[in-house]
């Protein structure tokens, strides 16, 4: 460009004085942009007010969450609780001096697991029954003495005296041994087998003592009383046959009340008349 020119244009340019340029948003755009900022405030104080209230109302504070409280030995809840999935936990229980109950609407079941996590111990109770399953179930007293034990091999009762309160009594489909069985005082004591044979074994000897009653042994066809190498004793007072046989006897003796008891070579009695020497030679017959 010729300098000339130049100097003429900025001579041109100094008398027309200096331009301004305008910088920022203007219009349109600048009251979309307020409109944004006002949003945005009313934005952040309705969150900050339903922050407040999920605060009061679920009553955080600086010890913890509504009834959940977190002190130096762990968790503490108040009141009623509801778990919707497992609870883990190493050691569960109430206010000194207050119950701890737990309820479910089908049934609250405790498992003891291992390392592997397989169940080694499990307590199930439900709307129907009880049940643990367990390698061994015992139950024990304030002193440690065992009361019950029950495992594959065998059940064990630890107690002084078992108690069956029940109206049939108790059913053993198999054997039981035990050194007493008896009833509870002025209560009968009853040893049936309603379609089977009752068998009573000891080694030294059995004894039934009834000492202020009397002792009943009935049965429909044949009732025995076998000793292989000792005696037979039947110590009383009075023995009464009253259904022994009669052998035939003489019009004249019907009046007689005196018979001689006889005992046949298979050893069956019977009866026959009383005379001035043994008449059981003469009534041999009832013996065949």
């Amino acid at each position: 460009m010729p300098q000339e020119q130049y100097a003429h244009r900025s001579a041109m340019q100094s008398s027309e004085g200096p331009q301004v340029y305008k910088v920022g948003i203007y219009g349109w755009r600048k009251r979309c942009l307020y409109f944004f900022v006002l949003l945005l405030m009313i934005l952040i104080l309705v969150n900050l007010a339903m922050t407040i209230w999920i605060l009061k109302v679920m009553n955080f504070t600086i010890d913890g969450m509504g009834n959940l409280r977190i002190t130096e030995k762990g968790l503490k809840l108040e009141g009623d609780s509801e778990f919707l999935k497992p609870l883990y936990a190493k050691e569960i229980r109430s206010r000194p001096g207050n119950p701890l109950y737990f309820q479910s609407a089908r049934n609250v079941t405790v498992n003891i697991l291992n390392e592997k996590t397989k169940v080694l111990t499990r307590l199930v109770t439900g709307p129907q029954a009880v049940e643990a399953h367990s390698q061994k179930f015992e139950v024990k007293s304030l002193s440690g003495k065992l009361l019950f034990s029950a495992d594959d091999n065998e059940v064990v009762v630890g107690a002084e005296r078992l108690r069956v309160l029940g109206a049939e009594g108790t059913v053993f489909p198999k054997s039981i041994e035990t050194p007493s069985v008896r009833a509870d005082p002025f209560k009968e004591l009853r040893l049936e087998s309603p379609t089977r044979s009752l068998v009573m074994e000891a080694p030294k000897g059995i004894e039934i003592n009834a000492e202020a009653g009397n002792m009943e042994a009935t049965c429909r066809t044949e009732l025995r009383l076998e000793s292989k190498d000792g005696e037979i004793t039947l110590n009383a007072a009075n023995i009464k046959l009253p259904r022994l046989p009669l052998a035939s006897q003489s019009s004249t003796g019907s009046r007689q009340k005196i018979y001689e008891l006889c005992v046949c070579s298979n050893g069956r009695l019977f009866l026959s008349q009383a005379g001035a020497s043994s008449t059981c030679q003469i009534n041999t017959s009832i013996c065949s």
